[in-house]
């Protein structure tokens, strides 16, 4: 049995997000599906390259967010990528927890 190397829960979540690589400025469009206070997941049909560094913006309905990311984990089928964040400003920060918070409510709903 595989052990849970993750140190938070992170819970399913949809919305559009936007890359910024750090050097080049290289940008791309794609969608988070999963969440958590340490990073996130993207589905990417050309997967970044482990150990990249790029800005990540998340937006879900009027709410944003954005923060300097790494990504940790590189998926080609399916396409994706496993990202932690690494400098989270606290206007941000307050956004990402009200989403968990939400995200928390709507999976204990499920539950009961």
């Amino acid at each position: 049995m595989e052990h849970e190397r993750r140190q938070v829960p992170r819970y399913p979540f949809i919305a559009n997000a936007e890359l910024v690589e750090e050097r080049s400025d290289m940008r791309m469009v794609t969608r988070v599906t999963e969440l958590s206070l340490g990073g996130c997941y993207l589905d990417m049909m050309n997967p970044l390259p482990v150990g990249m560094l790029v800005r990540v913006k998340i937006s879900a309905g009027a709410d944003f967010f954005e923060a300097k990311a790494e990504i940790l984990y590189s998926l080609a089928h399916p396409g994706g990528v496993g990202m932690r964040f690494i400098d989270v400003e606290p206007q941000y920060r307050a956004v990402l927890q009200g989403w968990l918070e939400k995200a928390e409510e709507d999976r204990q709903r499920r539950l009961s």
